[in-house]
């Protein structure tokens, strides 16, 4: 069998989005008693211009429906950003989570040589497939889930690399 991108990102991005729905759990339970603190802990963040704890939940999921949707070639689904609480962000993972496992291995044939064109206002990017999941897809999708654990931490959540690692298998 030969290997696919679908082998490479779809296992990550199923274990990472897992791991990001454990970390707000441990939030959820660190805050139980403070809705207060929930809401402090969703709006902190590790520099006045960087996002907030939300909006890096938000982004992840964002950065793992586009992978897998440029990659398969089909349409990508949008979410609005309209996440209030720990509860809210959850529903969110878990219908990231449920559209990442619901593409095929088949979908991703020949995704490593598709053409993937990421146009924002201050640059236009092209990419074959292998050099999108290489250079874009992944470094941003880990880089939002690293800052939502750091965020977790600098603000006294219960949270260690085991919690980010997560399971040696997929959930």
């Amino acid at each position: 069998m030969s290997l696919s991108l679908y082998d490479v990102v779809q296992p990550l991005l199923v274990q990472h989005l897992s791991n990001l729905s454990h970390l707000l759990a441990k939030l959820q339970a660190h805050a139980e008693s403070s809705p207060e603190q929930e809401e402090q802990i969703l709006s902190a963040r590790l520099a006045p211009d960087m996002f907030d704890l939300r909006r890096q939940v938000q982004i992840a999921t964002d950065h793992a429906k586009g992978t897998m949707a440029r990659l398969a070639g089909c349409e990508l689904p949008s979410y609005p950003d309209t996440e209030k609480s720990v509860g809210d962000l959850q529903v969110r993972l878990q219908r990231t989570r449920d559209f990442v496992l619901s593409l095929t291995r088949s979908a991703f044939d020949g995704a490593e040589d598709r053409n993937i064109q990421m146009i924002y206002p201050w640059a236009t990017y092209d990419f074959t497939g292998l050099r999108f999941v290489h250079y874009w897809a992944i470094p941003n999708f880990m880089f939002h889930v690293n800052m939502a654990y750091a965020i977790l931490r600098q603000q006294g959540v219960a949270v260690g690399k085991a919690d980010y690692l997560g399971p040696n298998e997929p959930n």
